[in-house]
């Protein structure tokens, strides 16, 4: 039979309690408090306080919405070429943050009035899909 606690020395070989006091004194988990996690939302509290303040809950909020990947004029500025498929790229909407200075032609999902209108000032063309 495996021994979860090997004793020392034999002496105490006839006595219950083996050197520990009662018997009744370390029983359980109730000696304990309770069983790993067990009462840390009650009398163990200060400890989670101190030793593991991040264990329960979390900070701030989060939005279930749908989060709509977005990219400014002054990024397809820095952008090779003359033709951009957003939607392919991974983007569903032009924002008009920034300066154009040249000619390009833009297919995307939904675009801001303000990006349109920079891109045909700068002689481009933008097509909504």
């Amino acid at each position: 039979m495996p021994v979860k606690f090997k004793l020392k020395n034999r002496k105490w070989r006839g006595r219950t309690s083996r050197g520990w006091g009662a018997k009744k004194k370390r029983r359980g988990g109730g000696s304990r408090g309770g069983r790993g996690m067990g009462g840390t939302h009650k009398h163990k509290w200060s400890w989670v306080t101190t030793k593991m303040p991040d264990y329960f809950g979390y900070k701030g909020f989060h939005s279930r919405a749908i989060k709509v990947k977005s990219i400014n004029v002054e990024d397809l500025q820095k952008l090779d070429g003359s033709e951009f498929n957003l939607t392919k790229m991974g983007y569903g909407k032009l924002l008009g943050r920034g300066k154009i200075i040249r000619a390009v032609k833009v297919a995307v999902a939904s675009c801001s009035a303000k990006a349109k209108e920079k891109i045909e000032k700068a002689g481009g063309q933008v097509n909504e899909q």
